[in-house]
């Protein structure tokens, strides 16, 4: 039998972005920006880039700046235009046309597996990439993006459910969701997941391979989190209902993806992040070499 291409991905962005205030009070972190690139806007660009054909914004109150920047800009394409900004031109209306996108509420902060719930009404019983907006991953030089990775593996194994995984430090396991198993017969790097358990309390984690925000997850999943029941923080917990996949459904691979992950979602990670984009452009590298040589020398203790 045929496995069902994965055609559709859910991006959760209904979170109020806290670990940025006071930036976050009116501006979506979503719309933070790698250098002068929207993170969310990276995050399509994966998703885009490893064939999706539509993506589902999960959003909230507040956050019509989300599908503003996917829309068309009538004033400023045309003010662009009459300006001979031709570049900046292009680069604005690529941005209009490069995915189907719909937009979906989630009206109550009930968790990540409820927000990716909340998008079955658009994906329909069908798989899904789920890409969360805080993990932005650097596969430049690689053959696939991350979330294709998980695709060739969701593939590979005749349509079973993969997360993306990640050996973090000794005391950080319960930052994240944390899976145990082994590697499995298929190879390829990937792991059988025998159990996961979501932020275990230090000290009780499975291992330190922690789950790293993206996901490819059969139409098996949607009838799981439909019965998944709140757990850790009252919520209606991703990672639970994957549990049930791996000990009682068709089961759930990890794979380590080839890449250099960074965390948008922490200070540090984001700002190492923006560091670490700008310093591929031409444009940006021999200055900010300067810079940050001259920060290094002021700061030197």
């Amino acid at each position: 039998m045929s496995v069902k291409r994965v055609r559709k991905a859910v991006i959760p962005a209904a979170g109020l972005g806290t670990r940025f205030l006071p930036a976050t009070k009116a501006v979506p972190k979503e719309m933070l920006p790698i250098v002068d690139v929207p993170t969310l806007q990276l995050v399509v660009e994966e998703a885009v880039a490893s064939g999706i054909d539509e993506i589902v914004l999960v959003t909230g109150r507040g956050k019509g700046a989300l599908e503003d920047h996917f829309d068309i800009s009538f004033e400023l394409e045309r003010t662009l235009k009459d300006r001979n900004k031709n570049e900046l031109l292009a680069q604005i209306e690529r941005i209009s046309k490069m995915v189907r996108l719909v937009s979906v509420r989630q009206k109550e902060p009930l968790g990540l597996g409820h927000a990716v719930l909340v998008a079955r009404q658009v994906v329909g019983d069908e798989p899904v990439a789920v890409l969360l907006g805080d993990d932005l991953f650097d596969t430049d030089g690689k053959p696939r993006p991350a979330i294709g990775q998980l695709v060739d593996a969701y593939e590979r194994l005749g349509g079973k459910g993969v997360v993306a995984l990640m050996e973090v430090a000794p005391g950080q396991e319960h930052l994240y969701g944390c899976a145990s198993g082994k590697p499995a017969a298929e190879g390829g790097g990937l792991f059988k997941i025998d159990d996961m358990v979501e932020k275990p309390a230090p000290g009780t984690a499975p291992s330190r391979l922690a789950i790293v925000g993206r996901y490819v997850l059969p139409a098996e999943i949607w009838p799981i989190l439909e019965r998944t029941p709140p757990g850790k923080g009252g919520e209606i917990q991703l990672t639970d209902a994957l549990r049930t996949l791996a000990r009682e459904g068709s089961g759930c691979w990890g794979l380590t993806v080839d890449g250099v992950r960074h965390d948008a979602g922490d200070k540090l990670g984001y700002l190492g992040a923006c560091l670490s984009y700008a310093l591929k452009r031409d444009d940006l590298r021999p200055g900010l070499l300067a810079l940050m040589r001259r920060l290094v020398d002021e700061h030197r203790a």
